[in-house]
Order: C-alpha cells, then structure tokens, then sequence
C-alpha cells in the first residue's frame, strides 16, 4: 500500500491469531434461510436438492483449501475443520471465517441453476460465519457431538411438525402437540400416526452429511504413446454416519487420525454451554467507529482470466459500486461507504448495535452479501462474458475512537488510490507501447507524481481529466432530498427523504464533510 501520512491509522488494527494448538472449525448458517426456504419454495421438513447443494459447495470448499480436512453439514448449516498444523493466512479469525464464508456464497449462487434449473434466484442469499477455537481433540469431538445431536433433535421435531400441519393442523396447533415431548415419543406420533418408521428416512436428513477426503490414484494425463500418467491425490466425497463423534468412525479413517488425531473414548452426552465457551468472539470496542473492509482475494488473476481492461475495467468498478450499494440498503446501519479497484469499505455508525457489535456476525454478514450479490448482478454489467469460476473476498473489522480518525482512514484509502491508479495507468501505457512488463516496472521505480503526469503527457493523456472513478475512487452514502408539500388547506413545509447517492469526489478535502455534515450521524 501507498505511504501517506495517514498510515498511522494502521495501528488501530488489532490482530486475531488463532493460537497454536487450536483447532480452527468455522461453522456457517444461512442469514433468513427460513423465509428464504419459503420464498423459494423448498420442500418441509427437508428438500433434498437444497441440502444436495450445500453438500456441492461444500466439495467445493474442500477441493479449493486445502488445510480444511473435515466438514460436516445440516440443515443451512456447515462446519469446516481445520487441520491441526494449518498456518491458513496466519490463522488470523477474520480472514479465515469471511474467505471460507464468501467462497462458499459465491459457489452457492454460482450453482444455484445447476440444483434448480426450474427455479429463479429471487434475491441473493447469505451466511453468517463464526470461528469456534478448539483447545483439545476432545473439544472437537464435543463439537461434532452438539451438532450432530442438534441436527437429529431439529429433524426429528421438524418431521412431527410438517406431518401434523399436512394432516391439517396449524402451525401453531402442532408446535402445542409438540411442546415438551420426548423423542420416543415423537418417534411413536411418527409410526403411529403417520406409519413413518424415523430410522429409516434418508439418513442425510437424520445424520446430516461428511465430506472426507481419501486418496486415490487418478490419470492426470497421457503420454505421446497413449500410455496415462497416473498421481496420487486426494478426492472429497460425502458419507453419512450415524456417529460421526464416535471412536470407531473417526479412527477408521487414517487422513483424520493424521491431521487431526484420534478419538480416545466414546462420549455419550455434551453441555452446548461448555462448547459455546470455545467460540472466537470478538465484540467491538463500544462508541466507536466500525470500519468494515473487504478486499478481492487473487483479483489480479481474476482480473485476467475475465480479461478485464487495464488499469481500469469501468464495468468491473460499476459492479463493485452495485454491490456496495446492495450492502449499504440492506444494513440501515452503515452511514458512509469508500472504494476502489476490488475493495470497499463500509462505515458503521457510532453508536451501532449491529449484531451485538460481534465482528465475526457483522464482518460475514457484509462479505457473505456483497459476494452473492456480485453473482447475481456479474451479467447485468458483463452481458457476453462467462463468470468462469467463483471469486471471493476477504473481510476484517477496524474500530476507530474520533471522528476525525476516521476521516484519515478514509484519506488513506483515497491516497493509496490515486497512487496506485496513477502508477497503474503509467505502467499499462508503457506496456502498450512495447515494453516489457519487467522494463516498465524498472522505468518508473523512484518516479514521483510529477514525473508521472509528464510521462502520460507524452501520451498524450492529462491525468487529471481522466474518469473521476478511476482517480478518486466512489463514494456511497445516504443524503437527504427536500421536496416542498402544497396540499390544499396545509401550510407550505418541508418533508425530507433519502436517497443513496454515488459519487466520485475528493474526500480527502475538508469542505465534501462540511457540506455534507449530516452524514456520519444520521
């Protein structure tokens, strides 16, 4: 990043490691899954294509990383398993949770029609993303245990209800037959009832899923004679086990015993509580600024493979600027939000109580949306190009004390935009007249700005006219539009609405804020 003199803002970035010997697991849910489902039509108690497309995006995650070595998955939920040794962007919490949270978003919009090919995608879905630190195998066993019980208690509830409410019941007369039942007693309503022996349903509905990873030999290519070429690699798969915290399944699968060790005992029954306690939860400082940042992750390869136009795609910023805009209708609480190239970041008013001031619940919630809505709106702005593989972003959350901080958090990034479009700009005009990318980058190293826009002027480009958009970044935030009421009988007043307003300015400069004072505290 650019050096300004507002750097210094970089110090009231806190880090978040996830200390060795932790496990990491990020657990994500589905934000409003439940009108989701409804609006989308999703079969009850359980749709097997919609649990079949988590199950997909959750391959997908697997194959993508790595170090994730063990996943398991319910319902809108999935659980992600680290292996033990893993140093995945420095096991720093918010890194790992929105990469792992946004990945898994763009997959699920990006296959949405592959499970669905009847159904539209009525508005971009989204998940909430935690880190839960396990200090212990035994902690993680404990883990796995509470979900799977959870995904059998729900099930088993949610089966009785559906039946009830399809015999015709309300919804609310089921839940009364329901209170305080035992499971043997759900199980006997089923059998009884409804002739539905439990035990016998799909047991991805009963179970939840796994995917594991084995190895396996597969031809990676042939030879000029047609002779393959084979390698050992690893394969993802889904199981479902009806124990998966159990001694006898985990042992027997070497690749888990390896990254993650063995299971020693059996163990019959968790406290939720005692699990709980393990949760990374970072509550943000109170009164403050929160600043949310979220950045492109490998966007220069994207930028690429998508062939977007150097040094800047005005089509790729237009779509950063929808998303942002999407971000900020969603969440009343954002005030103010700044971007440029593959970032944005997104202002929270002072005096926020957004999910408890949690940073993993806001930072996923901002990056998980901003990413479904990236998928849904890429072919409004890229008519005639094929979104060739899922991108993703990575967030972080930053408090800031003063109001005047926070302003020189903003002049930073603006500064670091202008830096970076000018030397952008200088190093593509460069290659375009023959250059080297190697003999452009040794051209202009220890080049100021002035020499910057005299070597545009040779061609032929005054860098100050070119798009505000590339020089100064966008800027998204709500303003207030007087419109004058005459109605018959009624005194001449003033009514005022808000309207979201882009634009492309110098915030660096003192008077934007005093002519637009209300911004940050309305």
């Amino acid at each position: 990043m650019a050096n300004s003199k507002y750097e210094y803002v970089k110090s009231y970035e806190v880090e978040d490691e996830v200390f060795l010997p932790n496990f990491i697991i990020v657990q994500i849910n589905g934000c409003g899954f439940k009108r989701f489902s409804q609006v989308h039509e999703f079969e009850k108690p359980n749709d097997e294509v919609a649990l079949n497309l988590m199950n997909s995006c959750a391959i997908c995650v697997s194959e993508e990383f790595p170090d994730v070595v063990f996943l398991y998955g319910f319902s809108d939920e999935y659980s992600f398993v680290f292996k033990k040794t893993s140093k995945f962007y420095q096991r720093r919490a918010s890194k790992v949770e929105s990469i792992i949270v946004s990945f898994f978003t763009s997959v699920y919009v990006m296959k949405w029609r592959e499970f669905f090919p009847h159904k539209e995608l009525r508005y971009s879905p989204s998940f909430h993303a935690q880190v839960i630190s396990c200090a212990s195998i035994e902690v993680l066993q404990s883990y796995l245990l509470w979900r799977q019980t959870n995904c059998h208690t729900n099930n088993l509830h949610n089966t009785c209800l559906w039946e009830l409410i399809k015999c015709g019941k309300t919804e609310s007369e089921a839940l009364e037959l329901l209170r305080g039942t035992s499971k043997e007693e759900k199980n006997d309503l089923l059998f009884g009832n409804f002739e539905i022996n439990y035990q016998k349903l799909n047991p991805m509905f009963r179970q939840g899923s796994c995917v594991l990873k084995t190895e396996v030999i597969d031809i990676v290519k042939h030879r000029e004679n047609g002779s393959p070429v084979r390698r050992l690699r690893k394969k993802s798969s889904i199981v479902h086990s009806k124990n998966v915290a159990g001694k006898c399944f985990w042992n027997n699968h070497t690749g888990l015993m390896k990254e993650l060790g063995s299971f020693t005992n059996d163990i019959g029954k968790v406290e939720p509580d005692y699990v709980r306690s393990f949760q990374f939860k970072k509550i943000l400082m109170p009164s403050t600024w929160i600043v949310i940042r979220i950045d492109g992750c490998h966007f220069h390869r994207f930028s690429d493979v998508h062939e977007f136009v150097k040094p800047n795609d005005k089509q790729a910023l237009n779509l950063m600027n929808a998303c942002a805009v999407a971000v900020v209708k969603e969440f009343p609480d954002i005030v103010f939000s700044y971007g440029v190239s593959d970032e944005y970041s997104f202002v929270l008013k002072k005096d926020s109580h957004f999910y408890q001031r949690q940073a993993s619940e806001i930072v996923s919630a901002i990056v998980s949306l901003f990413t479904s809505v990236y998928i849904t709106k890429w072919k409004d702005f890229f008519h005639k190009k094929e979104l060739k593989y899922p991108p993703y972003f990575d967030g972080r959350a930053v408090c800031y004390p003063s109001v005047e901080i926070l302003r020189d958090y903003l002049a930073w990034r603006q500064v670091d935009c202008h830096i970076n479009n000018q030397y952008n700009t200088c190093f593509w005009e460069l290659v375009k007249s023959g250059k080297s990318k190697s003999e452009a980058q040794n051209f202009l190293k220890g080049t100021q700005t002035g020499d910057k826009e005299k070597l545009l002027k040779q061609f032929g480009i005054d860098y100050h006219k070119l798009p505000a958009m590339f020089r100064q970044g966008s800027s998204i935030f709500w303003d207030k539009e007087d419109i004058t009421m005459m109605h018959e009988n009624e005194k001449p007043g003033g009514n005022s609405l808000k309207r979201l307003i882009v634009e492309h300015c110098n915030i660096i400069e003192p008077s934007f804020w005093a002519a637009h004072s209300t911004i940050l505290y309305r």
